[in-house]
């Protein structure tokens, strides 16, 4: 057999429950295929773009109605180890890639403040540009479950607000064009377990802050984002519901105990119908 064979086989048959059947629960969920959909799959070279890629290549083999794939690879300015490996590991795992290239890594090489964050938006539009010249309606990222709740608490520690990262979201610059999280369902410990079961090794962000830090999923960095895991862990040693009921905060929102909101841009404060309110309330009376 195969060896990309044996890892589909893992994804049937091991993992079936916890990605597998996740996978598919988030893209029925959330309506994120549709019949005519012409998806590019973007491929990051890391752990979680990767398992997104073949989880796309099993649902094309039984998909219900027609639907099209595009496998896509920006090359933000890799080293040449990195871009190797990618090279490598697409070809291990049967996946034909479209590459093209970008210099993303060189714009951002010297900005102080939040050079991932522009690193980020720019590596976004770079693919909705490439996605859209090849037909494509939809881009698939490879975001999961931890990245949702991750998101959740940095923007209440330290952006003061409550949001969280969307399964699906219409482009504001690219018309006609969508974005979706298929993995949005997904725990990291699951990806992870399927990289290791597989003996296989991705880059992780490879950037020029984080290039000597290939094949790494846990460890290193000292972002934000790594601060939210190591709480999360400390939250999972109190109680295994914490994690869920974060995810679910989002999705159970009472707008009556709200002190304000925004919608649109539109800013709403609980006082603005207070008085209103407390007046129908006597008139009834």
């Amino acid at each position: 057999m195969e060896r990309y064979e044996e890892i589909e086989k893992s994804l049937k048959k091991k993992y079936r429950s916890s990605i597998w059947c996740r996978f598919t629960s988030g893209i029925n969920e959330y309506q994120l295929v549709k019949e005519g959909d012409k998806i590019a799959v973007c491929i990051s070279g890391g752990k979680d773009s990767m398992l997104m890629a073949k989880l796309f290549q099993e649902l094309k083999k039984h998909n219900k109605f027609e639907f099209e794939l595009v496998f896509l690879v920006m090359d933000p300015g890799y080293n040449p180890i990195n871009r190797e490996m990618i090279k490598k590991n697409l070809k291990l795992l049967n996946i034909e890639a479209t590459i093209f290239e970008s210099q993303i890594f060189d714009s951002v090489a010297d900005i102080e403040k939040s050079p991932c964050y522009l690193c980020a938006r720019m590596r976004r539009g770079h693919l909705y540009h490439h996605a859209k010249e090849l037909g494509c309606n939809k881009i698939a990222l490879g975001h999961h479950y931890d990245d949702v709740i991750e998101t959740i608490l940095m923007g209440m520690l330290y952006g003061g607000q409550i949001q969280t990262m969307m399964p699906k979201l219409k482009s504001s610059n690219f018309e006609n064009m969508e974005l979706i999280r298929p993995m949005y369902l997904i725990r990291e410990e699951a990806i992870i377990s399927w990289k290791l079961h597989n003996d296989l090794q991705f880059i992780q962000c490879a950037c020029r802050f984080t290039e000597n830090c290939m094949i790494s999923d846990n460890e290193g960095g000292a972002s934000k984002r790594q601060e939210m895991k190591t709480l999360l862990k400390k939250f999972r040693q109190t109680s295994p519901y914490i994690e869920s009921n974060i995810f679910k905060s989002v999705e159970n929102v009472n707008l009556n105990t709200i002190i304000s909101y925004k919608q649109d841009g539109i800013k709403h404060h609980f006082l603005d119908d207070y008085d209103k309110d407390s007046l129908n309330k006597t008139k009834k009376i």
